[in-house]
C-alpha cells in the first residue's frame, strides 16, 4: 500500500488535477512545435529554389542595340517638346485683327457679349447637319443631273414667292439630308422638292405660302393629302431636326469685316447659290462657302487682299478657302446649265451678277472654258483652275470637314412616302414636265402674289 504523503504543518498533501491537464498541454505544444518545424522542413524542401540564368555575353553589335534605344527615346521626346514650341510660337492665322465688336457693346440688339458663343455654337451645329455627300451612288432612279433640274426650279419657284434667302438653303438643306436616309423613284422627286420648301417656308417665313399655293406649284399632281402626308414623313426622318447653320448667317459676319460692301455682299450671295446647283460643294460646310463667296467677290471686284481681320471674323485662311473658290470658278467656266439660277441674278435687282462674274471668269482664266461638248464627257471632279499655283501656296491635304461623318444606311421610302402607284417617267419627261410648270407661273405669278399678300 503507497504511503499517504503529508505537509509540513502534517496535512495530507492531495494530488493536483491540474497536473495531468499541464503536462498534457506541455506535450500538445511541444507536439505542434515539432510538426511545425517538420512542416516548414518540408515547405522548404519542397519548394524549389529558381536558378540564375548566366547572363549571355553580348557581342558588339548588340551592345550598340541596348545603349542606343534609350538615347533614341530622349531624342524624340526632344523633337517632340520642340516642334509643340515651334506650334506654340507660331504666329495665328489672324495675328493683327481688329476688334469689330467692341464698338457694338453699348448696343444690346447686337448682342456683341454673345456673339462668339453663338458663332463657335453654329460652327458645331453645321458639321452636325450636313448631308452625305455622295447619297446618289445609293439612288437607283435619280442622279444629280435631275437634282440639278429641281434646284433650278425651286430657286424659280423661291423668287416668285418673295421668300426669304434664308428659307431657299434650308429647302435644300432637308432634301439632301432627306435623300441622305430614303431612296425614293423619279415620280416622287417634285413632290419631295414641293415639301421641303412648304416645310422651309413654316420655318423661316413670317407670312407662309398657303398649301393650295404649293399645289399649284406641282401642277395637279399632287392633292394636298399627299403633301401633308409626305411632310410628316419627312419631319419623322429627319427626327423633327430643322436646325441649319445657314449660309446667309456667316455672310453677314463676315460683312462685318468688308465694312457691309453691298456689292461684294450681292456677288458674294451668287457665288453662295452655286453650293446649291453644284453638288461637289455639298460637302463643303456652310462657314466655308460662305467665306469662299466673299472672297471671289472680293477678287472679283478688286477689293484687296484677304486681310487678317476678315480671317478672324471668317475663321478661315486664304489657303484653307481656295479649294471651294475652286470649284465656283470651274462652275462659272462651264455652259450655262440651270436657267433659272443664271436668270435670276441677271436681273438688275441682283445687279447683273451672273452675267459680269461669267464674263470675267472666262476673260480671266480664258484656257479653263469649258465648251457644250466638253461639258458632255469631261469629269465633273477634274478642275482645270489651280489657285494655290497662282497664289503662291501649297495645296493643303486635308478635308473641308472638321469632323467625319458616317453615312447613314438608305431606305426605301415607296409605300410610306406617297402612293403605291409609280410614275415611270423618263428623265426627259420629268425635266420637261418642271420646265412647263416653270413657264406657266411666269404668266401667273402676280395672282399668286395678290392671294399671298
Amino acid at each position: 500500500m503507497e504511503e499517504e504523503r503529508v505537509n509540513d504543518d502534517g496535512r495530507p498533501v492531495r494530488p493536483s488535477r491540474r497536473v495531468g491537464t499541464t503536462s498534457t498541454a506541455s506535450a500538445s505544444a511541444a507536439s505542434r512545435t515539432t510538426a511545425g518545424a517538420r512542416r516548414t522542413a518540408v515547405t522548404r524542401s519542397t519548394v524549389p529554389t529558381r536558378a540564375v540564368k548566366p547572363v549571355p555575353e553580348l557581342n558588339e553589335a548588340q551592345e550598340i542595340e541596348v545603349y542606343e534605344e534609350p538615347i533614341q527615346d530622349k531624342v524624340e521626346v526632344r523633337e517632340s517638346k520642340r516642334i509643340k514650341t515651334e506650334v506654340a510660337n507660331r504666329p495665328a492665322k489672324d495675328e493683327g485683327w481688329i476688334d469689330l465688336d467692341a464698338e457694338d457693346m453699348d448696343d444690346p440688339l447686337m448682342v456683341a457679349e454673345y456673339v462668339n458663343d453663338i458663332f463657335d455654337y453654329m460652327k458645331e451645329l453645321e458639321i452636325a447637319n450636313m448631308p452625305n455627300g455622295n447619297y446618289m451612288s445609293m439612288q437607283r432612279d435619280i442622279n444629280w443631273q435631275l437634282r440639278g433640274v429641281l434646284i433650278d426650279w425651286l430657286i424659280d419657284i423661291h423668287a416668285k414667292f418673295r421668300l426669304l434667302p434664308e428659307t431657299l438653303f434650308l429647302a435644300v438643306n432637308i432634301i439632301d439630308r432627306f435623300l441622305s436616309q430614303r431612296t425614293i423613284t423619279l415620280g416622287k422627286l417634285q413632290l419631295v422638292g414641293v415639301t421641303a420648301m412648304f416645310v422651309a417656308a413654316k420655318y423661316e417665313e413670317v407670312l407662309c405660302p398657303s398649301i393650295e399655293n404649293f399645289l399649284y406649284l406641282a401642277n395637279g399632281g399632287y392633292t394636298d393629302e399627299e403633301i401633308l402626308r409626305a411632310e410628316r414623313y419627312m419631319l419623322r426622318i429627319l427626327d423633327f431636326n430643322l436646325s441649319y447653320a445657314n449660309p446667309m448667317n456667316f455672310l453677314r459676319r463676315i460683312s462685318k469685316a468688308d465694312n457691309y460692301d453691298i456689292q461684294t455682299r450681292t456677288v458674294a450671295k451668287y457665288f453662295m447659290e452655286i453650293s446649291l446647283v453644284d453638288h461637289r460643294l455639298m460637302d463643303h460646310p456652310p462657314s466655308l462657302v460662305a467665306a469662299a463667296s466673299v472672297w471671289m467677290a472680293r477678287e472679283l471686284l478688286e477689293r484687296g487682299d484677304w486681310n487678317p481681320t476678315l480671317v478672324h471674323y471668317s475663321t478661315y485662311s486664304e489657303q484653307e478657302l481656295l479649294g471651294t473658290a475652286e470649284i465656283m470658278v470651274d462652275y462659272c467656266l462651264r455652259p450655262i446649265s440651270h436657267a433659272n439660277f443664271h436668270k435670276k441674278y441677271s436681273s438688275k435687282k441682283f445687279m447683273r451678277a451672273s452675267t459680269y462674274v461669267v464674263e470675267w471668269a472666262r476673260n480671266t482664266f480664258p484656257y479653263a472654258v469649258v465648251s457644250e461638248e466638253e461639258a458632255e464627257t469631261q469629269d465633273w471632279n477634274s478642275l482645270r483652275v489651280d489657285l494655290f499655283s497662282q497664289r503662291g501656296l501649297e495645296r493643303p491635304d486635308l478635308s473641308p470637314l472638321n469632323s467625319s461623318r458616317g453615312v447613314t444606311p438608305l431606305t426605301e421610302c415607296k409605300n410610306d412616302f406617297g402612293t403605291d402607284d409609280e410614275d415611270e417617267a423618263s428623265f426627259e419627261d420629268q425635266a420637261g414636265v418642271l420646265r412647263d410648270v416653270t413657264n406657266d407661273l411666269n404668266d401667273r405669278h402676280d395672282s399668286l402674289k395678290e392671294e399671298m399678300y
